[in-house]
């Protein structure tokens, strides 16, 4: 079975997968770079708030949270 491709902010709670691109605009995509977000990371969705739009994402050790909007730029792959 291959790897699935979809966005982080189309993960399931607690669902781990590899950080395969970063997009967006250069000055937020840099950012998201400094914070951590390699391509080749593995990362964890560890919470979703609704009323805000808001996941929380844990890689390197470190949570993360940022809009839903932001986390559909981050494409990734679910393994097998």
């Amino acid at each position: 079975m291959a790897p699935v491709i979809t966005t982080v902010s189309a993960l399931g709670l607690g669902q781990v997968a590899v950080l395969r691109s970063v997009g967006g605009e250069r000055a937020f995509r840099r950012r998201l770079l400094e914070l951590g977000f390699v391509p080749g990371t593995e990362l964890r969705l560890v919470r979703r708030v609704e009323v805000g739009d808001v996941l929380e994402v844990e890689l390197r050790h470190s949570r993360v949270s940022m809009r839903i909007s932001e986390a559909s730029v981050l494409g990734v792959e679910i393994g097998p």
